[in-house]
């Protein structure tokens, strides 16, 4: 299915990777990047504080915070069963909302770096999925069309960044069927 596409783009976290990030310890230490600027996150989950840091002068702090937990979480990470997939198709990008340097880690650190053409992580353009731009950064990058690519994602942010570029998308676990 995936080889009738010119060109695929995957999901990094939950699709071909499992990050060893404790997002709940990120979230905390985003929260008190807030609290030490004496701005109060109230009750507000870890990526909209992240949405929310530029307006509250703090957005290079928070990045910072986040991307810290994701490149740590990238060296210990696990291998997915869908990176058995990279090697049947070509080019293959990845488009993740998580930095573009955690991506590149997990990558190298599974083997997968030879396989994929290019890595648009949350940092790479000035948006973040589920804006398209991400996405249709990625497949610019490897010379793909958008009405000739799939993405493969792992959830709904995936599925409604898909739609909004005019991609074709799976979720991961139907590959598994």
């Amino acid at each position: 299915m995936i080889d009738s596409y010119d060109g695929v783009v995957f999901d990094l976290d939950g699709t071909l990777v499992d990050l060893d990030v404790d997002w709940a310890a990120v979230a905390a230490d985003v929260a008190a990047v807030y609290e030490d600027a004496g701005v109060d996150a109230g009750s507000s989950g870890l990526w909209a504080m992240l949405e929310e840091a530029e307006e509250h002068g703090i957005g290079d702090s928070v990045e910072a915070t986040i991307a810290d937990h994701e490149r740590t979480g990238a060296r210990t990470s696990t291998r997915l069963p869908s990176g058995d997939d990279l090697a049947t198709v070509d080019p293959v990008a990845v488009c993740s909302l998580n930095c573009e340097a955690a991506c590149r880690i997990a990558l190298e650190t599974h083997d997968f770096d030879g396989d994929v053409a290019a890595a648009v992580g949350r940092d790479t353009v000035a948006t973040h999925k589920p804006d398209p731009e991400p996405l249709l950064a990625a497949i610019d990058r490897i010379d793909v069309s958008p009405d000739g690519a799939l993405f493969i994602g792992d959830s709904e942010r995936d599925a409604v960044t898909a739609r909004r570029a005019g991609v074709d998308y799976v979720d991961v676990a139907e590959l598994r069927r």
